[in-house]
């Protein structure tokens, strides 16, 4: 199982850092979780290969987390030759076969019949489903929008979870509990905390709760990249922590 953070930028145009998306590799399941703008350009630049993706997950419907949905969904029909055949799922929260509609309509394009083979689910929280093999994937209910989930994806014996944008939960934390691979948006300084993202302190907070065997952050707008992050989290949370890059890759061991 290989987690590979190929966005971790936000809103914020960055030189370094795209919008979100992660690639989540386990078995035959090749899943990109969020798919922000510059997430496809990033891929073709770090040599992943974006045409056997088998799933993609969005935790939430905010331009920065699904703004190359479509792109991604238009390369597969007129960027290879011949057109992709192979089936595609596409996972999201409660609302999600209604927000691709409104994608639809925004472009005037039936994004569905770009790939022949595409399913849409709509995934309940605490309600695990089977990517194939003995790969399984569970939403978590999160505070940021209302449909906000963060997702749990399980196999081999291992466990990626990938938190999408939140506020603190400590029903999520404890949900968390035990990841190989907590990988966790840092947003912002304390002194430019909103109530829908974490600070430092905060992800901090959830770590000593869910004691990851890895704490992996993300989402990273600019000044919260002038504080030191390491040492804020160091105070209360003795484990590894890692400040992800466009490109930046984690076995999950």
């Amino acid at each position: 199982m290989r987690l590979t953070t190929i966005g971790t930028g936000t809103a914020a145009p960055h030189p370094l850092r795209v919008q979100s998306g992660t690639l989540v590799e386990a078995g035959p399941v090749r899943l990109l979780v969020d798919c922000g703008s510059g997430v496809l350009w990033r891929m073709a630049q770090l040599g992943l290969d974006w045409l056997t993706i088998t799933h993609v997950a969005i935790t939430h419907f905010h331009p920065d987390h699904t703004l190359d949905l479509v792109s991604l969904l238009t390369a597969w029909r007129y960027g290879t030759l011949p057109p992709r055949s192979n089936p595609v799922t596409l996972v999201g929260p409660v609302g999600f076969n209604a927000f691709i509609d409104r994608l639809a309509a925004a472009h005037d394009a039936d994004l569905r019949a770009l790939v022949p083979d595409l399913h849409v689910v709509e995934l309940e929280p605490r309600t695990p489903l089977s990517l194939g093999g003995d790969v399984t994937i569970e939403a978590c209910r999160v505070p940021h929008r209302p449909e906000s989930i963060a997702f749990s994806v399980r196999a081999g014996g291992r466990r990626v979870v990938c938190s999408g944008d939140m506020a603190l939960d400590v029903p999520f934390a404890e949900w968390a509990s035990g990841a190989n691979i907590l990988l966790l948006e840092c947003s912002l300084p304390a002194a430019m905390a909103v109530p829908v993202h974490l600070t430092p302190e905060e992800c901090r907070s959830i770590a000593t709760i869910a004691r990851p065997g890895r704490l992996v952050l993300n989402h990273f707008y600019p000044p919260v990249e002038r504080v030191d992050i390491r040492a804020i989290i160091a105070e209360e949370y003795g484990g590894p922590v890692d400040m992800a890059a466009d490109g930046s890759v984690f076995q999950v061991t």
